[in-house]
C-alpha cells in the first residue's frame, strides 16, 4: 500500500469515529450534518441555494471523474 493509503484510510476513520462519538452523546451541533447546516446557513434561501448548486455540481462532476476519470475542471 502507498503512504497515501494509510493517510486517507486515517482520515477516513477518524471522521468516523467522531461522527459516531457525536451521535452517541448527541451534543447539539456536533456532527457533520449540523455543521455543513450552520457552515452554508441552509435555513435562509441563499444559503439552502447556494449549498444545493454547490452539491449538485460537485455530484456530477465527482461521479463522472470515478467513472470515466473527468479531471478537475482547470487542472
Amino acid at each position: 500500500m502507498a503512504a497515501s493509503d494509510y493517510v486517507w484510510g486515517g482520515i477516513i476513520a477518524v471522521g468516523a469515529a467522531y461522527e459516531t462519538y457525536a451521535l452517541i452523546t448527541k451534543k447539539p451541533g456536533d456532527t457533520l450534518s449540523e455543521t455543513t447546516r450552520k457552515a452554508f446557513a441552509v435555513h435562509t434561501r441563499r444559503g439552502a441555494v447556494v449549498f444545493g448548486g454547490l452539491w449538485g455540481s460537485f455530484s456530477v462532476w465527482f461521479l463522472g471523474h470515478i467513472l470515466w476519470g473527468w479531471p478537475f475542471p482547470g487542472f
